[in-house]
C-alpha cells in the first residue's frame, strides 16, 4: 500500500460512539465542576465568568404511532467554560489511555 492510499483510510479507534462518549462524559464532568464551583467559590467575577452558560433548547419532540404516543422534551444543552474544559480533559485522558 502506498502512502497516498493510506491517507484515504479511516483512522483506527476513532469511532463515532467513542467521540460521542467522550463528549457526553466531558459535559457531565463540566456540569460537576460547575456545581462544585457554585458551592465552594465566593461570589465574584471569576465565578460569574466561568459559570455563565449559553443554552440551546430542542423540542418538545412528539411521536404518534397510533398505538403509542411519546413526547420527549424540551431538551436543553447548557454550555459554559467548565463544560468545554471537561470535554477537553476527558478527550486528553482518552487519548493518553487509548
Amino acid at each position: 500500500m502506498s502512502r497516498s492510499e493510506g491517507l484515504l483510510l479511516r483512522p483506527q479507534g476513532r469511532s463515532t460512539w467513542r467521540v460521542l462518549g467522550i463528549v457526553a462524559l466531558g459535559f457531565a464532568l463540566g456540569a460537576l465542576l460547575t456545581k462544585l464551583s457554585v458551592i465552594f467559590l465566593p461570589e465574584g467575577p471569576f465565578l460569574e465568568f466561568f459559570t455563565t452558560s449559553v443554552a440551546a433548547t430542542f423540542g418538545p419532540l412528539s411521536v404518534d404511532l397510533l398505538v403509542i404516543a411519546l413526547t420527549v422534551g424540551p431538551l436543553t444543552l447548557n454550555v459554559n467554560l467548565f463544560s468545554i474544559a471537561g470535554v477537553l480533559l476527558v478527550g486528553y485522558i482518552a487519548r493518553l489511555w487509548l
